[in-house]
């Protein structure tokens, strides 16, 4: 446990640069100016990871971001510290008010992608902890940051879902390299990784297999 006058900024870094945390001997508040640094420290990782899909047309959205942000620290922190926390865990955990997009996805998970580890750590050491359920319904609605992880997602439109070029290639880009099986083995999904995979299937998953309509 230990004290720092920057407990979001050292959250947000030293899980998205070395994916470690750093326990608090509490839940510190976040101050205005550490809010703003963080927007501006995950713009700049935004921009990083934006070398990745090229595009253009797809910018940080800042309410997502930092959204996310607050739903990862508090999130940490809550895997260690609870006295007195149970009645607060939506506040503390509060559901996205934002308009769901591309770029609210991509923005998101910057930080989100770091939840279902957490989950599975809160599941280890207490299976009925109330805010599992809540970290899986945002995963639910962000569903890129799960990928790999076991969610229902049975009511998934795919064809919708997938229907913006950049983000299906980041989506299925994310399915092969996490091996997610489960996805990969969604007809809609399928037919599009065989397509994508061409005569070099067995090169990039020999595993996966072809599902007939």
């Amino acid at each position: 446990m230990m004290e720092n006058k920057f407990p979001f900024l050292d959250t947000l870094f030293l899980l998205r640069e070395e994916e470690c945390i750093t326990i608090f001997t509490d839940i510190q508040k976040i101050s205005k100016k550490e809010e703003q640094d963080a927007i501006s420290y995950l713009e700049s990782e935004f921009e990083k990871e934006r070398l990745d899909f090229l595009s253009d047309q797809i910018n940080c959205d800042h309410e997502a971001a930092i959204w996310a942000a607050n739903v990862l620290y508090h999130s940490v922190q809550l895997y260690l510290i609870r006295k007195d926390t149970d009645k607060n865990l939506e506040k503390l955990i509060p559901p996205f008010k934002g308009k769901i997009n591309v770029s609210s996805a991509l923005s998101a998970d910057l930080s989100l992608r770091f939840l279902p580890q957490i989950i599975l750590s809160l599941q280890n050491a207490d299976s009925e902890d109330p805010l599992i359920k809540i970290l899986e319904n945002i995963l639910k609605q962000f569903h890129y940051s799960a990928v790999g992880f076991d969610l229902d997602l049975g009511k998934v439109n795919w064809e919708e879902e997938l229907k913006d070029h950049t983000y299906k290639k980041l989506y299925l880009e994310r399915v092969v390299e996490k091996k997610a099986y489960k996805l990969a083995e969604i007809s809609y999904i399928n037919q599009l990784l065989i397509a994508e995979f061409g005569m070099y299937k067995d090169v990039f998953w020999r595993e996966l297999k072809v599902i007939e309509n």
